[in-house]
Order: C-alpha cells, then sequence, then structure tokens
C-alpha cells in the first residue's frame, strides 16, 4: 500500500454552507485510513463519495476528468476540476504518483484524447482504439493492458459498463495485480459483486460521517440479497397502489 491517510484541511476552508463542503459526509471529514491494500466507498448518488475520491486524484497529481498524471493539461472537460482537491492532505509510505483515475462519466472523451495522442498503435488499450470497442470492452481493455504494479488506482463507478460476468473477471484481475503486490484500489461503487472482494475495507458515506462497515452490512448488499430471494413480493410491494 501507499495512501495511508486522507484529511480534510478545515483549517482552509473558506465557508463551510458552499459545496462540496456542505456535503454532510464530506463536512465531518477529519482523517479517512487506508489500511488495506482495497477500499471501497459507498453511499447514495449525492453522498460525497466521489466528489472525494475526484478531490484525491487531484492531489495525486492525475487529471481529475480521468486518467493519469500524463494526462493532466492533455486534455479538458468542462466543469472537471476538482473542487475539493486543494483542501486535502494526502499522507504516504512511500509517495507515489503512478497509476489511474478511472471516471466513469468522462470516459468517452478520455477515449477521444488517446485517439489523438496515442503512437504506439493502442498498446495500452487492447490494439485498437477504445471508440472501436463496445463500452464494457473498452472499459475492460484499460483494466487488462494498462494497469501494472508500483501503482495506486481511484476509479469512479468501474461497474458502469460491465456485464456481472465482466465485473467477477474484474476481480480476478485486481486479484492477480495485488498477488505481485504494490497495488492499491480505492473505488466508489454502486455494485454489491465489487463489494464482495476478501477483506476490502468499506467505508460507508451517509448523512452522519464516514463510518467503516462490513460487507453484509451494506444496503447494496442487503437489499439485493433480499430481491433475489423475495423477488416477487418486494415487486408486488414496490408496485403497491396507494390507498
Amino acid at each position: 500500500m501507499f495512501l495511508k491517510t486522507v484529511k480534510l484541511k478545515d483549517e482552509f476552508v473558506p465557508n463551510t454552507a458552499s459545496y462540496p463542503f456542505s456535503i454532510p459526509a464530506l463536512a465531518q471529514l477529519k482523517e479517512l485510513s487506508f489500511d488495506n491494500a482495497v477500499t471501497f466507498f459507498v453511499g447514495e448518488n449525492g453522498s460525497g463519495k466521489s466528489t472525494l475520491l475526484e478531490g484525491m486524484a487531484d492531489q495525486i497529481g492525475f487529471n481529475p476528468a480521468g486518467g493519469s498524471k500524463q494526462n493532466f493539461q492533455a486534455y479538458d472537460v468542462h466543469a472537471a476540476e476538482s473542487s475539493l482537491g486543494e483542501y486535502l492532505r494526502l499522507s504516504w509510505m512511500p509517495r507515489v504518483t503512478e497509476g489511474f483515475f478511472l471516471r466513469a462519466e468522462t470516459f468517452y472523451q478520455f477515449a477521444s484524447h488517446i485517439d489523438e495522442v496515442d503512437m504506439s498503435g493502442y498498446r495500452d488499450y487492447g490494439g485498437k482504439s477504445l471508440h472501436a470497442q463496445s463500452h464494457g470492452e473498452s472499459f475492460f481493455s484499460l483494466f487488462q493492458h494498462r494497469f501494472k504494479g508500483n501503482a495506486i488506482y481511484l476509479l469512479d463507478e468501474p461497474e458502469a459498463a460491465l456485464s456481472p460476468n465482466r465485473q467477477l473477471a474484474f476481480l480476478r484481475l485486481m486479484h492477480d495485480l495485488l498477488k505481485e503486490g504494490n497495488v492499491q484500489f480505492i473505488i466508489a461503487t454502486h455494485s454489491p459483486i465489487l463489494l464482495g472482494y476478501p477483506d476490502a475495507q468499506i467505508y460507508q458515506f451517509d448523512e452522519s460521517g464516514i463510518e467503516s462497515i462490513a460487507y453484509s452490512d451494506t444496503e447494496h448488499y442487503q437489499v439485493t440479497s433480499y430481491f433475489l430471494q423475495h423477488r416477487e413480493r418486494m415487486l408486488e410491494q414496490l408496485f403497491k397502489e396507494d390507498d
């Protein structure tokens, strides 16, 4: 592991009522520790998990629109600048700048950027343009060919383009990289499949702050498990007309 903690430099926060400090989980952030090689951020949409991940990527030196340190000023996406990064303090042992920040919502723009600058025959992307692959194939080509050891990977909802089988394949890819050592993953996700990675650290973002949570206690696991076991009952309750 490389990244040990992330802290909010609250003494420099200009206004706690303004975004993103108005997000409850971030407003209460003091120090978050990373004790495992794999850490997941979970929470409802708007809970701050992606905002924190983006701010961390910015502090590491990755393009907050997605990419690595080589892509930092290579392309721009409107409103992709991190509003949180400058207020974060990251502690390392040792410091690392190799890696990648995956931002699912701007991956199309990243793929277009690679088309403009690639001189290697798309060596790191399966031998062809990411635009010449399906959405899921392009994500997996990135994971399979560009992800190496001695690096940190920040991934914002990587399951967005992956089928359940591809999510399982991604877990195997993570496992193989971690087995070689010197790799760290920090992932914001809604996927109960990805969250099932063995011995992963899971942080839940909600109105009360950021707390460590067990896999089986996550809403993602509980709702999915209940639905699979009681599909008809759950749908009946969901579609029931109000009296």
